[in-house]
């Protein structure tokens, strides 16, 4: 080996050419990254160019209109301008199809299409994949398994149940009128749909409620929603390494952190409370059992291939899916019937006649309230507690009136626009029962407040 090669010089020499050698991959790469891209974006464009839309920027799109108050007024902009459907662009090269037509619904909700897009990888670490987030086989499998969580013969005694969770809340909301006149009642309502939902689907002795540690949860979720929709509107923050370094990253983990501790010990205390001396042979002659119940048999007698991880992802899928979107329909039927008294009074005038002053609601009430019914539905079309939904498209899809799509094209369907599309409800922005009156006819796909197909 000559001397030049090992001295100073030599090696200074080939790290230079090292690093050249490396600029010049990096740039590369950087133009196949960009290549990729413009192709992509010529692509949407194209897909995409029988739906006109308003102008967008040429990198960030629409998405400004996330960063405003006027959200949803810009939405119902795009719901009059744009008949059925309208392009919504994110940051240059993404963009799916908004659509709020109850014959593009039906088309769309009529089909297998998967529901796993990027929006909901960021849902994964929080609620994993359970029946919200999985599809195909996965999904068919565990729907096929807790159906029977929701026999009519299940769910009628849970009326008695939900009837008592009311109470508690109602007797709360007795005490603190007399200390303040106003009352901040979203964070109770949320308590008491989760103390409702911790004793009708995981057999909970107790009340969450009165319990402090639920609070915890309750804020955790609230916690949870709030940075998931900021990470939406965050360009930077699509990125997982980015989000995972940010203040936020680690505020969503601590509090995946809280929200899990709160699901893991409702499946310890049930697992413990079956494992003793004859509870699984009760459970066995039981003819229904309820939502834990069901996944902990399949766990530990059928043999199932359910994982612990998957019995964790169902749990906190319907922890969170049966008490939060209830809380937020319930606080809006509240503000709706607040907003306008004349409603308010006749459903108090209905409910009264039918139960008293003293008479516990029972499952056989609940068809004979007409006129509360008609306000219910008509506060979830004003304020859906599923505002849309998404998916993306396996194979092309052709739409009632011609316009067609390719597969890949990702479907945002605006549960809220639909319900404020006024070629579909007119006068929408008013709040009138009247439209659910018995024997009005509607679209099948016009009211969708839980959203449709598979779910």
């Amino acid at each position: 080996m000559s001397v030049s090669a090992l001295s100073p010089i030599g090696a200074l020499g080939s790290v230079s050419g090292l690093l050249q050698v490396a600029s010049v991959f990096g740039l590369l790469l950087l133009l196949l990254k960009a290549t990729q891209l413009y192709l992509h974006r010529q692509w949407l464009l194209k897909a995409l160019q029988q739906f006109p839309s308003p102008p967008s920027h040429w990198l960030y799109g629409h998405s400004r209109e996330h960063l405003n108050d006027n959200e949803l007024q810009e939405a119902l902009r795009r719901v009059k301008n744009f008949p059925r459907a309208c392009p919504y662009w994110l940051w240059g090269n993404k963009a799916h199809l908004v659509i709020y037509d109850p014959d593009y619904m039906k088309v769309v909700l009529g089909r297998s299409d998967p529901k796993l897009t990027d929006v909901h990888k960021f849902l994964s670490p929080w609620i994993g994949y359970g029946l919200l987030l999985s599809d195909g086989q996965t999904w068919f499998q565990h729907r096929r398994m807790l159906t029977p969580a929701f026999h009519y013969d299940i769910l009628k005694p849970y009326v008695n149940l939900m009837a008592d969770s009311v109470k508690v809340m109602l007797d709360k909301w007795e005490q603190l009128v007399t200390q303040d006149s106003h009352l901040e009642i979203f964070g109770h309502v949320s308590l008491m749909t989760l103390d409702t939902v911790m004793k009708c689907a995981f057999s909970y002795q107790g009340s969450v409620q009165t319990d402090r540690n639920s609070h915890s949860y309750i804020q955790a979720v609230g916690n949870l929603n709030s940075l998931f929709v900021a990470r939406l509107r965050s360009a930077l923050y699509q990125n997982d390494i980015i989000y995972r370094l940010s203040p936020e990253g680690r505020l969503s983990r601590q509090a995946c952190q809280l929200a899990h501790q709160h699901t893991d010990q409702v499946i310890r205390l049930r697992k413990a409370h079956l494992q003793k001396e004859g509870e699984m042979e009760n459970l066995r002659k039981k003819r229904h059992l309820d939502f834990l119940d069901i996944l902990l048999f399949a766990r530990m007698e059928n043999g199932s291939s359910l994982s612990d991880t998957d019995l964790r992802a169902e749990v906190d899928t319907f922890m969170f899916e049966g008490h939060d979107t209830t809380a937020s329909g319930i606080s809006w039927i509240f503000y709706a019937l607040a907003s306008h008294p004349e409603y308010q009074q006749r459903c108090r005038e209905e409910i009264r006649s039918l139960l008293g002053d003293g008479t516990s609601i029972t499952w056989d009430h609940l068809g004979q309230m007409p006129y509360t019914t008609m306000c219910i539905k008509e506060a979830m079309r004003l304020y859906p507690p599923v505002p849309a939904i998404i998916r993306e498209l396996s194979k092309p899809i052709t739409f009632p009136d011609g316009r067609s799509l390719p597969a890949g094209i990702i479907i945002s369907l605006s549960i809220y626009a639909l319900h404020h599309n006024p070629k579909v409800w007119p006068n929408p922005e008013v709040f009138d029962p009247s439209r659910f009156a018995p024997g009005s006819a509607q679209h099948s796909h016009a009211f969708l407040p839980f959203s449709g197909g598979s779910r």
